[in-house]
């Protein structure tokens, strides 16, 4: 069964987000810049400085956790394949690939004249050497838990890599973007190489993160000459930033944070690809109760979140899927819980919490639109008799309290799908997942997990999906809330930004204008 990267759309578009959040990833520019029209000529060279809000928790590819590392790290590193901004799987390393008829054997084709940063060319040892070293088991889990069913990678050739999976598997390819390596290199974590439009330079902790424009790149060479990615930890920093020109370019603004600015900047409406939640340690009391967790979502309504933090900019969602895995995503889940007092009372009577209970929540200082989401559930709780309280933490501390130790009540954050596939929303939430943070542990769940992946006909497997989605949501694993608004501010020095259908932020698109 042949197929060619670019004539693969896969599953995720942003169309069905684009319509829900009524705008099309066109610029929505100020008032005050609609007399400034943007040339559409990119001019090359020059320097950006983005801003970003947590400093990044590893160097290595394969070992970040952060969806805010990895969508810096996006411009370092190539997998065999990789996202567009359209949501297609486009060639990469890789110039083609096979896939056997059961779906087991994957054989990829290497491009001629891919080179990492330090000049050498990549060869199938190299690949050889990233995939297993993903799949490695001697210290744990797998790097990336997908590549536990991997059976072998084979050297066919110095273009040819094939991997062997004990199990079929139809969605195998959207972990080929996985990073490609120098092998055996022994300074990842301290001196990144890859192989994409940009090379990595320096790293402050805390502070700032630059790369550079590799001249060598295999492909459309990046317009820029240099990207800082400078750390405002601080979210009421962030418009001073701007303002103050330390910074050209901002993510995931609030609605209020870009009313603040005028003259010199443009907005960039989208969605980030995410799953906001108030997520739930099931394993905690109460919240190891299914009724009480019923409660909460009952207590929360997510259009009130919206129309408070974003002025009604996101999407509503009701379950572990957001809205531009458009193949997987179902709308019946998200108004599965409609906000009522009355029944989230008498659930948490049936719990044996008649009057109620204390709830601390624990969010990340610098994501300002987590801490704004938290204070409006604070209020929603109060209404039946939960108190619930804020603990701000920093990012660092979240990583290892909260994801990595476990050690917590319940927190808002947003998780993204890392690739495109469905499979890598809804494992971390089977029972023995190293992501599962919030201890979700169901043997329907699980079982049901393990038909899905090994389905082979595509329409059954997506049914299977969308039940797992189901699961989630009745039994109330989370409170599932939103697909956050993405209000990108950027300096009118500046242009060419794009919205992709993952998490990621790609600098080789942005250009200077005159």
């Amino acid at each position: 069964m042949r197929r060619k990267l670019m004539s693969i759309l896969l599953v995720l578009t942003m169309v069905t987000a684009i319509a829900l959040t009524g705008c099309s990833g066109d610029k929505q520019e100020q008032e005050s810049a609609t007399d400034n029209e943007l040339s559409k000529t990119p001019v090359e060279g020059g320097t950006i400085r983005v801003g970003i809000s947590q400093d990044l928790d590893s160097l290595d590819p394969h070992k970040a956790v952060s969806a805010g590392t990895k969508e810096v790290l996006f411009n370092i590193f190539e997998g065999l394949v990789k996202p567009d901004s359209d949501g297609n799987l486009v060639n990469a390393i890789a110039e083609d690939y096979e896939i056997s008829d059961d779906a087991k054997v994957y054989t990829f084709t290497l491009r001629e004249g891919v080179k990492f940063h330090n000049g050498n060319a990549v060869t199938a040892e190299d690949v050889k050497y990233s995939i297993d070293r993903c799949a490695d088991t001697s210290n744990g889990g797998p790097l990336v838990s997908a590549y536990s069913i991997i059976e072998s990678v084979n050297i066919l050739d110095e273009k040819t890599v094939e991997i062997r999976l004990t199990e079929p598997n139809t969605e195998f390819l959207a972990y080929m973007t996985t990073a490609i390596i120098p092998k055996d290199y022994a300074d990842t974590e301290t001196a990144p190489i890859g192989t994409g439009p940009f090379k990595y330079v320096s790293r402050s902790p805390q502070e700032n993160v630059v790369i550079e424009k590799f001249e060598d790149y295999w492909g459309e060479k990046a317009h820029l000459d240099k990207v800082e990615f400078r750390i405002i930890a601080d979210a009421d920093m962030v418009v001073t930033n701007l303002k103050g020109g330390s910074v050209d370019l901002v993510m995931r603004l609030t609605t209020s944070q870009a009313a603040e600015l005028g003259e010199g900047f443009h907005i960039e409406e989208g969605t980030m690809n995410l799953v906001q939640a108030l997520y739930l340690n099931n394993d905690v009391e109460p919240l190891n109760n299914e009724k009480v967790r019923q409660a909460l979502c009952y207590a929360i309504d997510p259009d009130e979140i919206i129309d408070m933090i974003s002025d009604g900019k996101g999407v509503r969602i009701g379950t572990s899927m957001y809205p531009g895995l458009k193949k997987y995503y179902d709308e019946t889940w998200t108004k599965y819980y409609e906000q009522d007092y009355e029944k989230a009372k008498e659930l948490l009577k049936e719990a044996g919490y008649e009057d109620g209970f204390n709830l601390e929540i624990t969010v990340c200082s610098a994501d300002q639109p987590h801490m704004d989401t938290a204070q409006v559930i604070i209020e929603q709780l109060k209404n039946i008799g939960v108190n619930a309280t804020i603990e701000p933490v920093e990012w660092e501390a979240w990583l290892e309290d909260v994801y990595a130790n476990r050690e917590f009540q319940s927190t808002v954050v947003g998780v993204d799908a890392s690739n495109l596939s469905a499979r890598a929303m809804l494992e971390r939430f089977t029972s023995d997942a190293s992501g599962n943070f919030i201890n979700f542990n169901d043997e329907e769940y699980d079982a049901l997990f393990q038909k899905a992946i090994a389905e082979t006909d595509e329409e059954e497997q997506v049914k299977l999906y969308k039940e797992l989605e189901g699961i989630l949501s009745e039994r109330a694993a989370n409170v599932y809330i939103q697909d956050l608004a993405n209000l990108v501010a950027i300096s009118d020095n500046f242009d060419g930004y794009e919205f992709y259908p993952l998490y990621v932020q790609d600098m080789s698109t942005i250009y200077m204008v005159e």
